[in-house]
């Protein structure tokens, strides 16, 4: 089983422009605890390079586009964010590179926990590790 998922939200428009709807515990499959986001990345940067134990993520390009490395383990695959009615789910130990930022990106990323670093892994092998023990 895949632990992420493309999610589409509710979008809203007419004349005077458009309206995207996205609730925590709805739309949004977790309690919204934590927000960021992250914009005027060059092209050849990579952000990310990290896996969480605790953390979830939505991931929502809301202008331009960049590119997601998912690897769960068992999956991996490059997902392209360039719509803002649409994000991707990311489930605990999920490695996520982001790159290939367009000059506009601003990528919006919501968590249900708050920030704590010793919950992060940074290391590929160590993920690999630990997700193979975990099957």
């Amino acid at each position: 089983m895949k632990k992420y998922e493309l999610l589409e939200f509710p979008q809203l428009g007419d004349k005077r422009g458009h309206l995207v709807v996205a609730e925590g515990n709805k739309d949004i499959p977790f309690d919204i605890k934590r927000i960021f986001y992250i914009y005027g990345s060059d092209k050849d940067v990579v952000r990310g390079q990290h896996a969480n134990k605790l953390s979830e993520f939505v991931l929502i390009n809301l202008c331009g586009s960049c590119d997601i490395f998912i690897d769960d383990g068992e999956n991996q695959e490059t997902i392209i964010l360039d719509k803002p009615h649409q994000g991707i789910y990311l489930d605990k130990l999920v490695w996520k590179n982001m790159f290939n930022f367009s000059k506009d990106s601003i990528l919006l990323v919501l968590s249900n926990e708050y920030y704590n670093g010793k919950e992060y892994i940074r290391d590929y092998e160590e993920f690999k590790k630990i997700t193979r023990e975990k099957k």
